[in-house]
Parts: C-alpha cells; sequence; structure tokens
C-alpha cells in the first residue's frame, strides 16, 4: 500500500489541499490581526459580551497558549481563546472569539449536530485508532478475494469510515457557530458592516480546513474499499 501510485496520489492531494487550507487561514487571520475595530474590544470582550447576550453566564472565558488554538470545551463550559485574540482589538480576534461563542451556543441550545459530534468523538477515536490494523490485516488475507479477506476488509472500512462522518458532522457544526458569529457582532453592533467583512474572510478561511480534512477522509475511504475489493471489482493481488 505505501508504494502504490493510487494512494500516494490520495495522499498527495490531501497534503496540498490541508497546507493550502492551512496557509490560507494563517494568512486571512494575519491580515486582519493588524486592522483593529473602532470599538476597540478585545476577543475576550466580546466574547463576554455575546455570551450576555445570550443569556449565558455558566461559561467562563480564559486564555490559552499558542496560536490559533481557540476552542470552546463543553465539558467544563470553558471558551478558551489564544493569546492572538484573548487580547487583541482586531477584526480577526473579534471574528475568532464569537465564533467560539457560536459554539457555546450551539451547546446552550442542544443544537443536534454538535450533539451528536460530542458523543461520536470516542466512536472515532476507536475507529482511527484499530483500522489501519484491521486494513492491513485484510489486505494480507487477500482482502474481498477470500471469505476472511472480505471480513476484514468490510471491519476495517467500516471503522475507518467513523473518522469519516466526524469530519462530516463538523461541517455544519463549524459552519453554524461561523454564522452565529456575524449574526451576534452585527446585532451587537460589535463591529460595523465593513469590518464584518474582514470579520467574515477570517472565519471562511478557517472553515477551509475542515472542508479539507473532509474531502481528504472521503477520497481516502474510497481508495481503502477500492484497494480491499469492496468497490469497483476490484480484488487483492
Amino acid at each position: 500500500m505505501i508504494f502504490d501510485p493510487l494512494y500516494m496520489a490520495v495522499i498527495g492531494v490531501g497534503m496540498v489541499l490541508s497546507l493550502w487550507a492551512s496557509a490560507k487561514t494563517k494568512g486571512t487571520f494575519q491580515k486582519f490581526s493588524r486592522q483593529a475595530t473602532r470599538r476597540g474590544l478585545t476577543g475576550a470582550q466580546v466574547a463576554q459580551a455575546i455570551l450576555r447576550d445570550n443569556g449565558i453566564t455558566n461559561v467562563r472565558v480564559e486564555p490559552v497558549a499558542g496560536s490559533l488554538t481557540d476552542h470552546y470545551d463543553p465539558r467544563n463550559r470553558t471558551l478558551r481563546l489564544s493569546e492572538s485574540v484573548y487580547g487583541s482589538n482586531s477584526m480577526a480576534a473579534a471574528g475568532v472569539a464569537a465564533h467560539e461563542v457560536g459554539h457555546a451556543i450551539q451547546h446552550a441550545q442542544a443544537y443536534g449536530p454538535l450533539q451528536f459530534r460530542s458523543l461520536w468523538v470516542p466512536v472515532a477515536g476507536f475507529g482511527s485508532g484499530l483500522s489501519m490494523i484491521i486494513i492491513m490485516a485484510a489486505m494480507f488475507l487477500g482482502g474481498a478475494a477470500t471469505v476472511m479477506g472480505h471480513t476484514a476488509a468490510v471491519i476495517g472500512v467500516a471503522l475507518f469510515a467513523t473518522t469519516t462522518l466526524f469530519t462530516l458532522v463538523t461541517l455544519p457544526v463549524e459552519f453554524d457557530a461561523s454564522r452565529r458569529a456575524l449574526a451576534s457582532l452585527e446585532r451587537g453592533g460589535y463591529m460595523a458592516p465593513d469590518e464584518l467583512k474582514g470579520a467574515r474572510s477570517v472565519l471562511d478561511a478557517a472553515a477551509l480546513t475542515y472542508v479539507a480534512a473532509a474531502v481528504t477522509s472521503i477520497l481516502t475511504l474510497v481508495y481503502f474499499a477500492f484497494r480491499l475489493g469492496l468497490l469497483g471489482g476490484r480484488r487483492q493481488d
């Protein structure tokens, strides 16, 4: 499999997409990190204000080390903002902070896709850890060309599919959080219309990383199904 040209092509496409999305995100964030909002609110202040606007009083906002490490932890209702967001009054900081609050709002409103993703995390983790072992075993056993190989192939691909499903469910969760973020920023008057364009650009760029992950996972899943003979009538040599 390692020297399979098709596998190398799939991995190559995935790497190119991931690198492009990452570069786009970092470049856009850096660009709008240099442009302050007129109101001058920091990312932490924006987050706290939007939380109050939505009647959410049980979520803590705290700084976290690193760059673009912002996230909302539903387990302990904590919104963590990176150093370049927490104390910054830039358009980028406001957009990212509002996005993470979007996840807190989803949690408070029991947003279905977020609930499913949270429940699916251990399933995807289990599938990710075991799938490659079983897929390699399936190839050794002859894939779909043998009874044991076919069984192992189905199990291995099914386990890998749990991670693919996770990347797919992540898309509506992230897109919805960004939609809520922009609506909250506009409704609360925290950013002027022309400033919202900067926040939208940052959030759109960040969304590309999730799209790249989903596309890469789908391509890899299809490759394994094809390589093992579960798709296209291919048989393991």
